[in-house]
């Protein structure tokens, strides 16, 4: 069975990016322990200083938006809102096929 993954952009307002990025990290601590979490990271790239990228492998798109209800995870995205220059765009939904790492 193929997994859900979903691939985000986030664009923070000038010199938020560090502070977005340690939400999102504290963000993947917790949804690491939620059920069928099989990845969260949180990258930035040197080229794009205000970018901080998500990327997400969960086993079903179902076990992803029960994740949104988690405790903790809400008061992180009103923490995280502020700091964007703009809403977040809809992300890439990616049927993931496997590959190293994906269970």
């Amino acid at each position: 069975m193929n997994k859900y993954g979903l691939h985000n952009k986030l664009t923070a307002k000038e010199g938020n990016a560090e502070q977005l990025a340690a939400i999102l990290i504290q963000a993947s601590e917790l949804v690491s322990k939620a059920p069928g979490c099989q990845l969260y990271s949180v990258a930035t790239d040197p080229t794009l200083p205000n970018t901080v990228w998500v990327s997400e492998v969960w086993d079903t798109k179902e076990d992803h938006g029960n994740s949104l209800k988690m405790d903790g995870v809400m008061p992180l995205i009103t923490q995280a809102m502020p700091l964007l220059s703009a809403m977040p765009e809809k992300g890439q939904e990616l049927e993931v096929l496997g590959g190293h790492g994906v269970g």
